[in-house]
């Protein structure tokens, strides 16, 4: 085990011996630092050290043709005082070795994991292939910094999008290291994501259909190509739920004579049960049915649930008159009616499936009119003549 005192010129200038094949030069003041002197004449810097364990290990540093002395000197005293900590250096550079990049983690990991347990992922992948991949596809997951992320969040708007679209952008990122972490993905100890603040998006629409704006779009379903698209409307309307969760709905989860619907799993990620009103029950009677068929408004055509249904849906609301009106203003409509009939934002909020009571708090507005009624009832009451 040769001792001696590395330097430029020591590197420069040191062979092999004859009839070697390779040697080790140890430096003499810095513990482990070692040259690797080779026949072919290849001059490799790097450490040796015992881990916690008391095995040996060696970390490779460079080679001396990439990196001068000075650098590989530096390197060594950094990589020996992490040794001094109880670290393994060589065990990490293996780590960083495996660290997938992001597309890596998302064909082989993320998209096998949402298609069986997300049922938004073609939102997702939508996100993905659009937004995400284009920035950061080939890019190691632990070399995506906290400012990386900001810049793509901001770039976002700067590319003319909605602060909602750049919200979801960020969300998606964050969830996707949530569960690199948690899965334990090699290299993956850290959220870029976590730190970053969402924009204040304040989009949220306020647009409920009138008693006249209702007739005006049955009227006009009754007239649409699509034959499903008359019991589709009338449905979102009385039921209140989600565009998706009634395509996707199947007889099994409907019990008629109990009046309720079991949506097993919702947007919350809980199942909730949605009770039938009397008018609902009415169109679910008149629904036609097809032997074999589990789906309650299928397409006649295949059988299966609408992938989408905007095109009939956005001729529909031109011949009403609506156009500004979307789909998921129905349920907003329900919402705004079990309101304005008196009921409760807690009714409401359990017939929507909300989560949180903060969520409906968007429609306690609506209850002014209601409650000013209440207050005149009361203070009629007992016949006072409140001027006097």
């Amino acid at each position: 085990m040769p001792i001696a005192t590395l330097s430029h010129d020591f590197v420069s200038k040191i062979e092999c011996p004859e009839g070697q094949k390779k040697i080790n030069y140890y430096h003499k003041d810095i513990r482990g630092f070692l040259l690797e002197v080779r026949s072919s004449g290849g001059k490799t810097y790097a450490l040796r050290y015992r881990d916690q364990n008391n095995r040996q290990c060696q970390y490779k540093i460079g080679d001396s043709k990439d990196i001068s002395f000075e650098k590989a000197r530096r390197a060594a005293e950094k990589a020996r005082g992490k040794v001094v900590l109880g670290q393994d250096p060589a065990e990490e550079k293996r780590v960083k070795k495996k660290t997938p990049t992001l597309n890596h983690f998302i064909q082989f990991n993320y998209i096998p994991y949402i298609t069986q347990n997300k049922r938004s992922f073609k939102a997702d992948l939508s996100m993905l292939r659009c937004h995400i991949l284009p920035r950061f596809s080939k890019i190691h997951m632990d070399k995506i910094t906290t400012q990386a992320v900001i810049d793509f969040h901001h770039g976002m708007i700067a590319e003319g999008l909605a602060k909602g679209t750049a919200n979801r952008g960020l969300v998606l990122l964050k969830y996707m290291y949530n569960l690199a972490i948690k899965w334990q993905i090699a290299g993956v100890t850290v959220n870029p994501a976590a730190g970053v603040k969402l924009f204040e998006a304040n989009n949220a629409r306020d647009r409920y259909l009138t008693a006249e704006e209702t007739q005006r779009l049955l009227a006009a379903v009754e007239k649409s190509k699509n034959t499903q698209l008359k019991y589709i409307v009338p449905l979102l309307l009385l039921l209140g739920c989600r565009k998706r969760e009634l395509l996707d709905s199947r007889w099994d989860d409907f019990d008629l004579g109990r009046r309720t619907w079991k949506i097993s799993m919702s947007k919350s990620g809980k199942s909730r049960h949605v009770p039938l009103s009397k008018a609902a029950l009415k169109i679910l009677n008149q629904l036609p049915r097809w032997e074999g068929c589990p789906f309650v408004v299928p397409n006649p055509e295949t059988l299966k649930p609408y992938s989408q249904i905007y095109k009939a849906w956005n001729n529909v609301r031109i011949a009403a008159g609506l156009s500004d009106v979307r789909m998921h203003d129905l349920r907003h409509s329900m919402a705004s009616n079990m309101v304005n009939t008196g009921r409760s934002l807690y009714e409401v909020s359990q017939v929507l499936g909300h989560n949180q009571l903060e969520t409906t708090q968007r429609y306690a507005h609506l209850s002014q009119e209601t409650l000013l009624e209440a207050v005149d009832a009361a203070a009629n009451a007992n016949g006072t003549d409140w001027g006097q």
